[in-house]
Protein backbone atom coordinates (compact mmCIF):
# COMPACT_ATOMS: atom_id res chain seq x y z
CA UNK A 1 0.00 0.00 0.00
CA UNK A 2 3.04 2.29 -0.13
CA UNK A 3 2.01 5.58 -1.73
CA UNK A 4 -1.71 4.78 -1.74
CA UNK A 5 -4.28 7.50 -1.04
CA UNK A 6 -7.84 7.95 -2.29
CA UNK A 7 -6.74 11.17 -3.99
CA UNK A 8 -4.38 9.18 -6.25
CA UNK A 9 -7.53 8.06 -8.12
CA UNK A 10 -8.58 11.63 -8.89
CA UNK A 11 -11.43 13.71 -7.57
CA UNK A 12 -14.07 11.63 -5.82
CA UNK A 13 -17.13 11.18 -8.05
CA UNK A 14 -15.80 12.96 -11.08
CA UNK A 15 -18.26 13.56 -13.93
CA UNK A 16 -16.27 10.99 -15.89
CA UNK A 17 -18.78 10.56 -18.72
CA UNK A 18 -19.40 14.32 -19.02
CA UNK A 19 -23.17 13.98 -18.77
CA UNK A 20 -23.36 16.94 -16.39
CA UNK A 21 -23.86 14.76 -13.29
CA UNK A 22 -21.30 13.44 -10.81
CA UNK A 23 -20.74 9.69 -10.65
CA UNK A 24 -22.31 9.24 -7.21
CA UNK A 25 -25.65 10.65 -8.35
CA UNK A 26 -25.41 8.68 -11.60
CA UNK A 27 -25.15 5.47 -9.54
CA UNK A 28 -27.93 6.45 -7.13
CA UNK A 29 -30.16 7.19 -10.09
CA UNK A 30 -29.27 3.82 -11.65
CA UNK A 31 -29.61 1.62 -8.53
CA UNK A 32 -32.41 3.18 -6.48
CA UNK A 33 -36.12 2.81 -7.15
CA UNK A 34 -38.99 5.19 -6.37
CA UNK A 35 -36.60 8.07 -6.81
CA UNK A 36 -37.33 11.74 -6.20
CA UNK A 37 -35.02 14.08 -8.09
CA UNK A 38 -34.24 17.76 -7.64
CA UNK A 39 -35.15 18.47 -11.23
CA UNK A 40 -31.59 17.84 -12.33
CA UNK A 41 -28.91 15.31 -11.38
CA UNK A 42 -29.33 15.09 -7.62
CA UNK A 43 -31.28 12.22 -6.07
CA UNK A 44 -33.22 13.55 -3.08
CA UNK A 45 -35.00 10.35 -2.02
CA UNK A 46 -35.28 6.76 -3.04
CA UNK A 47 -35.28 3.13 -2.00
CA UNK A 48 -32.39 0.70 -2.29
CA UNK A 49 -32.84 -3.05 -2.45
CA UNK A 50 -29.37 -3.72 -1.08
CA UNK A 51 -27.60 -6.44 -3.08
CA UNK A 52 -25.18 -7.25 -0.27
CA UNK A 53 -27.72 -7.95 2.47
CA UNK A 54 -31.12 -8.21 0.78
CA UNK A 55 -32.42 -5.44 3.03
CA UNK A 56 -34.58 -2.55 1.84
CA UNK A 57 -33.01 0.78 2.74
CA UNK A 58 -34.67 4.18 2.55
CA UNK A 59 -32.35 6.85 1.19
CA UNK A 60 -32.88 10.54 2.01
CA UNK A 61 -30.22 12.99 0.91
CA UNK A 62 -28.56 14.63 3.91
CA UNK A 63 -30.30 12.32 6.40
CA UNK A 64 -27.37 10.24 7.62
CA UNK A 65 -25.23 7.92 5.54
CA UNK A 66 -27.38 4.86 4.90
CA UNK A 67 -26.26 4.28 1.31
CA UNK A 68 -22.71 4.23 -0.06
CA UNK A 69 -21.40 3.69 -3.57
CA UNK A 70 -19.06 0.72 -3.27
CA UNK A 71 -16.07 0.05 -5.49
CA UNK A 72 -16.52 -3.67 -6.13
CA UNK A 73 -12.78 -3.90 -6.69
CA UNK A 74 -11.76 -1.64 -3.83
CA UNK A 75 -9.36 1.13 -4.75
CA UNK A 76 -6.80 -0.06 -2.21
CA UNK A 77 -6.96 -3.55 -3.68
CA UNK A 78 -6.66 -2.11 -7.18
CA UNK A 79 -3.57 -0.18 -6.05
CA UNK A 80 -1.72 -3.34 -4.98
CA UNK A 81 -3.03 -5.25 -8.01
CA UNK A 82 -1.44 -2.97 -10.59
CA UNK A 83 -2.96 0.52 -10.33
CA UNK A 84 0.06 1.86 -8.45
CA UNK A 85 1.91 1.84 -11.78
CA UNK A 86 -0.83 3.68 -13.70
CA UNK A 87 -1.22 7.38 -14.31
CA UNK A 88 -4.04 9.25 -12.59
CA UNK A 89 -6.28 9.30 -15.67
CA UNK A 90 -6.47 5.52 -15.78
CA UNK A 91 -6.98 5.31 -12.02
CA UNK A 92 -9.79 7.87 -12.24
CA UNK A 93 -11.47 5.77 -14.93
CA UNK A 94 -11.49 2.74 -12.63
CA UNK A 95 -12.75 4.84 -9.72
CA UNK A 96 -15.72 6.08 -11.74
CA UNK A 97 -16.51 3.08 -13.95
CA UNK A 98 -20.15 1.93 -13.51
CA UNK A 99 -18.99 -1.65 -13.97
CA UNK A 100 -17.05 -1.30 -10.73
CA UNK A 101 -19.72 0.57 -8.76
CA UNK A 102 -22.80 -0.46 -6.75
CA UNK A 103 -25.10 1.41 -4.39
CA UNK A 104 -25.06 -0.64 -1.19
CA UNK A 105 -25.65 -0.57 2.55
CA UNK A 106 -23.13 1.90 3.97
CA UNK A 107 -22.29 -0.23 6.98
CA UNK A 108 -21.36 -3.22 4.85
CA UNK A 109 -19.27 -1.08 2.51
CA UNK A 110 -17.29 0.23 5.46
CA UNK A 111 -16.95 -3.26 6.87
CA UNK A 112 -15.43 -4.38 3.58
CA UNK A 113 -12.91 -1.51 3.43
CA UNK A 114 -10.15 -2.48 0.95
CA UNK A 115 -10.80 -6.21 1.20
CA UNK A 116 -10.75 -8.58 -1.72
CA UNK A 117 -12.81 -11.75 -2.16
CA UNK A 118 -10.45 -13.64 0.17
CA UNK A 119 -11.25 -11.35 3.11
CA UNK A 120 -14.82 -10.18 2.43
CA UNK A 121 -17.91 -11.48 0.67
CA UNK A 122 -21.49 -10.17 0.86
CA UNK A 123 -23.46 -11.70 3.74
CA UNK A 124 -26.29 -12.50 1.29
CA UNK A 125 -25.02 -15.83 0.00
CA UNK A 126 -27.30 -15.83 -3.04
CA UNK A 127 -25.50 -12.72 -4.34
CA UNK A 128 -21.94 -13.99 -3.93
CA UNK A 129 -21.63 -15.54 -7.38
CA UNK A 130 -22.78 -12.31 -9.02
CA UNK A 131 -20.41 -10.33 -6.82
CA UNK A 132 -17.25 -12.33 -7.58
CA UNK A 133 -18.13 -12.48 -11.28
CA UNK A 134 -18.16 -8.69 -11.23
CA UNK A 135 -14.73 -8.65 -9.60
CA UNK A 136 -13.42 -10.86 -12.39
CA UNK A 137 -15.00 -8.65 -15.05
CA UNK A 138 -13.45 -5.48 -13.61
CA UNK A 139 -10.02 -7.03 -13.15
CA UNK A 140 -10.15 -8.42 -16.66
CA UNK A 141 -11.11 -5.05 -18.15
CA UNK A 142 -8.28 -3.23 -16.37
CA UNK A 143 -5.74 -6.10 -16.46
CA UNK A 144 -5.42 -6.14 -12.67
CA UNK A 145 -3.79 -9.10 -10.96
CA UNK A 146 -5.59 -11.55 -8.69
CA UNK A 147 -3.65 -12.76 -5.66
CA UNK A 148 -3.56 -16.54 -5.01
CA UNK A 149 -5.82 -16.33 -1.93
CA UNK A 150 -8.33 -14.19 -3.82
CA UNK A 151 -8.20 -16.56 -6.80
CA UNK A 152 -9.00 -19.51 -4.54
CA UNK A 153 -11.88 -17.67 -2.85
CA UNK A 154 -13.37 -16.74 -6.24
CA UNK A 155 -12.96 -20.32 -7.49
CA UNK A 156 -14.67 -21.73 -4.41
CA UNK A 157 -17.58 -19.36 -4.84
CA UNK A 158 -17.97 -19.99 -8.57
CA UNK A 159 -17.82 -23.76 -8.03
CA UNK A 160 -21.31 -23.44 -6.54
CA UNK A 161 -22.63 -21.73 -9.70
CA UNK A 162 -20.64 -23.05 -12.69
CA UNK A 163 -22.97 -21.36 -15.17
CA UNK A 164 -22.42 -17.87 -13.73
CA UNK A 165 -21.69 -15.42 -16.61
CA UNK A 166 -19.56 -12.32 -16.39
CA UNK A 167 -21.69 -9.18 -16.24
CA UNK A 168 -22.09 -7.34 -19.52
CA UNK A 169 -20.22 -4.04 -19.54
CA UNK A 170 -23.13 -2.17 -21.10
CA UNK A 171 -21.66 1.22 -20.14
CA UNK A 172 -18.43 0.59 -22.06
CA UNK A 173 -16.63 3.30 -20.17
CA UNK A 174 -13.10 3.94 -21.45
CA UNK A 175 -10.19 2.87 -19.28
CA UNK A 176 -8.87 6.44 -19.19
CA UNK A 177 -10.67 9.71 -18.53
CA UNK A 178 -9.98 12.70 -20.75
CA UNK A 179 -10.22 15.27 -17.95
CA UNK A 180 -7.38 17.64 -17.07
CA UNK A 181 -6.50 16.18 -13.68
CA UNK A 182 -3.23 15.78 -11.82
CA UNK A 183 -1.91 13.18 -9.41
CA UNK A 184 -1.28 14.86 -6.03
CA UNK A 185 1.03 12.05 -4.96
CA UNK A 186 3.17 11.76 -8.05
CA UNK A 187 6.90 12.12 -7.53
CA UNK A 188 8.19 15.21 -9.33
CA UNK A 189 10.50 14.42 -12.21
CA UNK A 190 14.07 15.15 -11.21
CA UNK A 191 15.98 17.72 -13.19
CA UNK A 192 18.79 16.19 -15.28
CA UNK A 193 22.30 16.56 -13.83
CA UNK A 194 24.22 19.69 -14.69
CA UNK A 195 26.18 19.11 -17.88
CA UNK A 196 23.85 16.36 -19.17
CA UNK A 197 22.67 16.88 -22.75
CA UNK A 198 19.96 14.82 -24.45
CA UNK A 199 17.62 16.92 -26.62
CA UNK A 200 15.63 13.68 -27.17
CA UNK A 201 18.61 12.37 -29.10
CA UNK A 202 21.78 10.49 -28.19
CA UNK A 203 22.95 10.80 -24.58
CA UNK A 204 26.00 12.97 -24.07
CA UNK A 205 27.92 14.38 -21.12
CA UNK A 206 29.90 17.59 -21.01
CA UNK A 207 32.45 16.22 -18.57
CA UNK A 208 33.10 13.60 -15.89
CA UNK A 209 31.34 15.69 -13.25
CA UNK A 210 28.11 15.26 -15.22
CA UNK A 211 28.76 11.53 -15.65
CA UNK A 212 29.22 11.09 -11.89
CA UNK A 213 26.15 13.21 -11.11
CA UNK A 214 24.10 10.93 -13.36
CA UNK A 215 25.42 7.85 -11.57
CA UNK A 216 26.99 6.58 -14.80
CA UNK A 217 30.64 6.52 -13.72
CA UNK A 218 32.77 4.75 -14.68
CA UNK A 219 31.54 4.95 -18.26
CA UNK A 220 32.80 2.34 -20.72
CA UNK A 221 33.15 2.26 -24.46
CA UNK A 222 29.73 1.21 -25.80
CA UNK A 223 27.78 2.76 -22.91
CA UNK A 224 25.27 5.54 -23.76
CA UNK A 225 27.14 8.85 -23.58
CA UNK A 226 30.65 7.45 -23.81
CA UNK A 227 32.96 9.83 -25.65
CA UNK A 228 36.72 10.11 -26.15
CA UNK A 229 36.98 13.33 -24.14
CA UNK A 230 35.78 11.41 -21.06
CA UNK A 231 38.48 8.73 -21.50
CA UNK A 232 41.76 10.63 -21.47
CA UNK A 233 44.02 7.59 -21.29
CA UNK A 234 42.13 5.83 -24.09
CA UNK A 235 41.73 2.53 -22.23
CA UNK A 236 37.98 2.31 -22.97
CA UNK A 237 36.93 3.30 -19.45
CA UNK A 238 36.17 6.94 -18.74
CA UNK A 239 35.68 8.91 -15.53
CA UNK A 240 37.39 6.26 -13.38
Amino acid sequence: MTGYARERFGQAWLDADRNGCDTRNDMLRRDLVAKVMDGGCVVLKGTLHDPYSGATIRFVRGDGDEVDIDHVVALGNAWVSGAAAWDVKKRAALGNDPLNLLAVDAGLNRQKQDGDAATWLPPLRSYRCTYVARIVAVKKKYALSIAPAEHDAIARTLSTCPGQPLPVDKWRSPTRVDHDITDPGATPTAAPPRGFVSHSGPVSYANCTAVRAAGAAPIRRGDPGYARHLDRDGDGVGCE
